[in-house]
């Protein structure tokens, strides 16, 4: 079976790919810029997505994400009912340990913040939920590599391992810890993750982190098939 896409929809799915945290509202020369496609296909494009609620344009002529992914987000959460078990999670985690903690999911070829709990001292590594990331750096990414490629360089060693830990490959200041959340039936859910500055979360403060998430991704597969 041929692995090839339909070139419209990837087209059109790149449009979408463009708009992030630090643009949130893009013209059609910056979608051009982005996407590397005409504006006159863009414009064929954005009418499609448009009339399906993906996106919507504003009286400006600036073209913004539309309520049908709000609408599809809330269904994907829904689906895997994860929310109202992981953000109690991430606070017992963040509190336990002093630092940052997330749960990251898959994108395509990045990964996505799925949700967050900053830590609370005044110097912390910050993210904000929604922020897209390589999968080649970074504990998360390692982890989400290893289950659902299968291929990745450190795939034997995490899943021997039971986890993964990163120092300063995104940010040379930081440092972090990531274990795999596996509901019973053996699926590969997301990747819980705890990072914190390189100076403060050091080799005795990741291992306590690596326990205490391994202990909180246990009781999410068992609360999650619930």
């Amino acid at each position: 079976m041929s692995d090839k896409g339909v070139d419209a929809v990837e087209r059109a799915l790149s449009i979408l790919d463009c708009f992030e945290e630090d643009y949130e509202s893009l013209s059609l020369k910056e979608l051009a810029d982005k996407t590397g496609l005409y504006k006159s296909t863009i414009l064929r494009l954005c009418i499609s997505l448009e009339k399906f609620g993906y996106i919507r344009r504003g009286g400006d002529g600036r073209y913004q994400l539309g309520a049908t992914l709000w609408r599809l987000g809330a269904l994907y959460r829904k689906r895997f009912d994860v929310a109202a078990h992981i953000r109690p999670a991430l606070k017992h985690l963040s509190e336990a340990t002093g630092e940052s903690a997330s749960y990251y999911v898959r994108d395509g070829d990045a990964r996505i913040c799925l949700m967050r709990q900053n830590s609370s001292q005044a110097i912390r590594h910050h993210l904000d939920e929604g922020t897209r990331l390589p999968l080649d750096k970074g504990a998360a990414g390692h982890v989400i590599r290893a289950y659902t490629d299968g291929f990745a360089e450190k795939t034997d060693e995490i899943k021997r391992d039971g986890f993964a830990i990163s120092l300063g490959e995104r940010d040379p200041d930081t440092a972090s810890i990531a274990v795999p959340v596996i509901d019973p039936g053996g699926q590969f859910l997301g990747a819980l993750a705890v990072s914190g500055l390189l100076s403060r979360f050091d080799e005795k403060a990741r291992a306590r982190a690596v326990t205490l998430a391994r202990d909180a991704a246990k009781k999410l597969s068992q609360d999650i098939s619930v």
